[in-house]
């Protein structure tokens, strides 16, 4: 009420109340509203008092301020109570913990600071027995070390490549299209711990110890794209080494650097691929059953938090609208009860579609075969320096990269005729047959150089490894093409001139092919091209930044995209199965079964390079020391049983694994099944109570309409007169316990027989009250109110005293 004050808690020690926007007390200790007294403190910086109490709110186990009312020495009071708390709780922690629980602290920067220089006082305090000198300095020596831990951290933060661009990626196109610059980087990793073992424990050695080799041309700049000519007889290929001991202490054999180091890279790529299938399918890839699935997860997982552009969000709800149609479309249309002429058609289409991808595949390998066999061999040494002999070297390399560029565009028409109800066997469909495209290629051309080269070539390792060289940079040159051509004219043509065609796609699953296609051909070239990982090196970084600026300026994220994280576990795999066991497969057989060249590479003169580690452990059998690593050897590697029984535990061991994933789906189904259930008992649960509710409201309505027409009943059993002024009234009152005090403002008259009762003149407004039945008892009529709706019955309540119905012959006895 205005006008009115409100006293405060205490009138001696005043709340000053205006330091928190409220109410202010005057001089007498009675709060007065705002607007009386002195004007508000100005909005800026908060009073003493509130930081006290904001302080107060943000210690640990304590909440907020429960009163708000306290004078600001009792706050202060307070606040100094749970600040020492809190400093006697984390001295008695590590230091370590210590440490973690003042930075988790929620408070402002100078606050926690303060509390950690009252929790280092108080250690030092504790350790009285030292001097405070010696405390002191290790004190700062402690600091020091973690200061420079975290500068570490931070550096080592700073070192990872590409962290911020990629950040960035993710941020403005999503997961999906980083995960693609993640692989490309992943990629790179292994080039480079390729190209140094290869460069510290290959070429370093053979550089200072040079072969006698004198080079037949000069440099003339076309060597970069062929590798011929000046390249041939260089420390790039094969043929540039020799298998001689260099003589130093201890002698260094250059035949067993040269297996042990492409060996021990292989073995590296191979485990690390292990490992990181295996823990990617462990993180990312889900058990997924049922249709109900696709749509609950889009609805409630897919958003890709780590995208923070407008219009990447934008863009990414588009997308997830787009994604729960289809998912709805799938599931309707797998409700759908086909015809066995609609099946008949769709098999149809689909057979017809596999025949003609894999006629492609098997046309194109055709072709490549017969391109490679009617080349010169014999004069792609170099040795005549024909410029025009030598660019016919790259015609098998384009062709080759025109192929993988224009069939995949041919399986994407065809697999629109196929009408797959899932986008994401769409995808997977497209991925296979791109892989077996590639993969074909490239084992045909593992046949050609394997099976027909050594026959006609007197250095054919240095041939292939040129081989792979310009498959190399050959496909590096059309991917430049292709981010030019595909997206940067796509762009230019679907904005300015054909609309409909928009911006377009960055298409994740052909580029990760494009990559993993790339590394296939590294790892086949790596024992015929030490140095291949250079050009991959090289290539991976322009790669990454060209498509990170196309991806900016020319592209858009994918409209149809799976899990990025399945998709990941995807890649690997296939990087892994068709990719990295084909490669191995290759440079095992030539380790194994082919002959070396006499006349040139690390293996002249051997039967097969293998023998070179055969000729070092006989040298071993004469050390006395070293008799135990003749025989396992001998017995153990070189024995066939040993790889069988190697190769019988792997099988049973992942027998055991799939096993114990089946068994794990297998639970994973009856958890889903229990879950079901248990939603079904539930509903069943909530309609029986809902049943039973319902019967009782019946009942209840039933009740009510019986006692309505019990009362209707036996109003119309009484005899109803006109209202008269001079006739009697009996007041019936319960029979209250003499311990009861009679009501104010009224007297209790007893009537004749009935101390409860009182007669006497109607008056005239009291006809006309309603709510006041009219009755006899006998022949006088009364009147008596209606307390409750209950039927008239005949049993007495208890403090009620029975009515006694008035005399025949007038006013009460």
């Amino acid at each position: 009420m205005p006008g009115e004050r409100t006293v405060c808690r205490s009138q001696t020690n005043p709340v000053q109340l205006s330091d928190l926007g409220g109410e202010r007390p005057d001089e007498q200790g009675v709060c007065l509203p705002p607007q009386v007294g002195s004007p508000q403190r100005k909005q800026g910086r908060p009073s003493k008092q509130t930081m006290n109490m904001r302080k107060m709110s943000l210690l640990p186990h304590r909440g907020t301020l429960r009163h708000l009312r306290l004078t600001e020495a009792e706050i202060e009071e307070q606040v100094e109570n749970e600040t020492d708390d809190l400093v006697s709780r984390l001295v008695n922690l590590p230091t370590r913990t210590r440490t973690q629980e003042i930075k988790a602290l929620p408070m402002i920067f100078e606050e926690r600071r303060n509390i950690r220089n009252r929790v280092i006082s108080v250690t030092l305090s504790r350790k009285s027995l030292l001097p405070v000198c010696c405390t002191d300095f290790s004190q700062r020596v402690s600091l020091s070390f973690r200061r420079f831990g975290s500068a570490l951290g931070s550096a080592r933060e700073r070192l990872v490549i590409w962290q911020d661009t990629l950040k960035a990626v993710g941020g403005k196109f999503g997961t999906s299209v980083l995960s693609y610059f993640h692989f490309l980087k992943w990629l790179l990793m292994f080039n480079v711990f390729s190209l140094l073992i290869n460069f510290c424990f290959i070429t370093v050695p053979q550089i200072v110890h040079p072969a006698n080799i004198t080079h037949l041309t000069g440099f003339r700049g076309l060597e970069l794209l062929t590798g011929v000519g000046y390249f041939n007889q260089t420390v790039f290929f094969y043929g540039g080494y020799n298998g001689e001991v260099i003589v130093t202490t201890p002698p260094y054999n250059m035949q067993l650097a040269y297996f042990f180091t492409i060996a021990a890279y292989l073995v590296f790529c191979g485990l690390s691929l292990i490992y990181s299938m295996a823990r990617s399918f462990q993180r990312n890839f889900t058990l997924v059953s049922g249709p109900a699935y696709e749509a609950a997860w889009r609805l409630l997982c897919s958003w890709d938090f780590s995208v923070v552009n407008e219009k990447a969000v934008q863009h990414l709800k588009n997308n997830l609208a787009v994604q729960l149609k289809e998912s709805l479309a799938e599931r309707l249309q797998r409700r759908r009860v086909m015809t066995p002429v609609e099946v008949l058609e769709q098999v149809s289409l689909q057979l017809l579609a596999w025949l003609l991808s894999l006629g492609l595949a098997v046309a194109s390998c055709a072709a490549i075969y017969f391109l490679g066999s009617r080349q010169n061999l014999p004069s792609f040494l170099g040795s005549t320096g024909d410029l025009t002999l030598e660019a016919s070297t790259l015609l098998l390399p384009v062709v080759v990269s025109l192929i993988n560029l224009f069939v995949p565009l041919v399986y994407t028409l065809i697999n629109k005729m196929e009408h797959y109800a899932s986008p994401r066997t769409n995808i997977y469909i497209i991925i296979l047959r791109n892989v077996l495209l590639k993969m074909s290629i490239l084992g045909i051309l593992c046949y050609y150089w394997l099976h027909d080269v050594p026959n006609t070539m007197t250095c054919w390792e240095s041939f292939v490894g040129q081989s792979v060289y310009r498959l190399v940079v050959i496909d590096f040159v059309f991917c430049l093409l292709g981010s030019f051509f595909g997206e940067f004219l796509y762009k230019v043509i679907g904005t300015r001139c054909i609309r409909r065609l928009g911006v377009p796609e960055f298409d994740v699953a052909t580029n990760v092919l494009d990559l993993i296609y790339a590394q296939t051909l590294s790892w086949i070239g790596i024992y015929f091209s030490p140095l291949l990982p250079v050009i991959q090196v090289i290539k991976f970084f322009i790669i990454f930044y060209l498509k990170r600026v196309s991806l900016n300026m020319n592209c858009q994220p994918p409209r149809r995209t799976g899990r990025a994280a399945q998709m990941e576990t995807v890649y690997i795999a296939l990087l892994f199965l068709p990719s990295f066991v084909g490669a191995l497969s290759m440079v095992a057989y030539t380790v194994w079964s082919l002959k070396p060249s006499e006349r040139c590479g690390p293996f002249q003169g051997l039967g097969t390079p293998f023998h070179a580690v055969i000729q070092w452990m006989d040298t071993v059998e004469n050390i006395p020391a070293s008799q135990w690593a003749w025989w396992i050897f001998e017995h153990v590697l070189r024995n066939e049983l040993f790889f069988y029984l190697i190769t019988l535990i792997v099988l049973i061991f992942t027998y055991f694994l799939w096993q114990v994933t089946q068994g794990r789906k297998q639970l994973i189904r009856t958890l889903k099944q229990q879950i079901a259930n248990e939603g079904k008992d539930k509903a069943f649960l909530l309609s029986r109570i809902e049943a039973i509710q319902k019967q009782r409201r019946d009942s209840t309505n039933l009740r009510a309409m019986v006692f309505r027409h019990e009362t209707a009943r036996q109003d119309s059993k009484v005899e109803t007169r006109p209202p008269t002024l001079g006739r009697a009234v009996v007041q019936c009152r319960p029979q209250l316990p003499p311990t009861h005090p009679p009501k104010p403002g009224g007297t209790q008259s007893p009537t004749p027989g009935s101390p409860g009762c009182s007669a006497g003149p109607v008056p005239a407004a009291l006809d006309t009250q309603p709510g006041w039945p009219v009755g006899t008892l006998g022949t006088r009529p009364h009147r008596c109110p209606r307390l409750d709706p209950l039927p008239m019955i005949d049993t007495l309540l208890p403090g009620m005293v029975p009515e006694t119905p008035p005399s025949r012959k007038g006013g009460p006895s």
